[in-house]
């Protein structure tokens, strides 16, 4: 992951965050860079934040698929609302507990006495084992075995893998305390 080190020195985020697969890390980056100044995001330099996923197990990983274009069309279709879920952008290549993986979010509302604030997560999965899946205590993943849901990427190790996480909030937050 790039550019999180000047998140937490300065507290200053100039560029959309992107996550992409490892081998399209220093395209998005560049690209990232390049936007924020054409579109004077920054002034000085650009420390964009690109975080990656391998995902060589149901992708051509070595193909230069991502181009700059690509990134700026991605910042371009950017919308508020609800974010598309699942096998979609850098979730496409993703596996999470022997299952296809891929994007996921989750939001709250947080009341307190200073105000109303929203905290909101985004999750790019590609990690674990199936055996230790449990769902809301459930050993979901001993349940449901390889002959009925075969597990994507065979050569796949339980220990290989990665996840994103992706936490933003509205509230009032010192750089040392986004850090907590």
């Amino acid at each position: 992951m790039t550019g999180v080190h000047w998140i937490e020195e300065s507290g200053v985020l100039s560029s959309p965050i992107a996550l992409t697969n490892t081998a399209q890390l220093g395209v998005v980056r560049d690209a990232l860079g390049s936007y924020g100044q054409e579109h004077d995001h920054t002034r000085m330099f650009s420390l964009p934040v690109a975080a990656e996923t391998y995902d060589g197990w149901l992708n051509d990983i070595d193909a230069p698929h991502v181009t700059q274009t690509h990134v700026y069309q991605a910042i371009a279709a950017a919308k508020t609302g609800a974010v598309v879920e699942g096998n979609i952008g850098g979730g496409t290549g993703m596996i999470c507990h022997d299952f296809k993986g891929g994007i996921g979010t989750a939001s709250r509302v947080v009341e307190n006495k200073s105000g109303c604030y929203t905290v909101g997560v985004l999750v790019q999965t590609n990690y674990g084992d199936r055996r230790r899946l449990r769902v809301d205590g459930v050993p979901v993943g001993r349940e449901i075995d390889e002959n009925r849901t075969p597990t994507p990427g065979k050569e796949r190790r339980a220990a290989d893998g990665s996840i994103i996480i992706i936490v933003a909030t509205d509230a009032p937050l010192i750089p040392r305390s986004a850090n907590a």
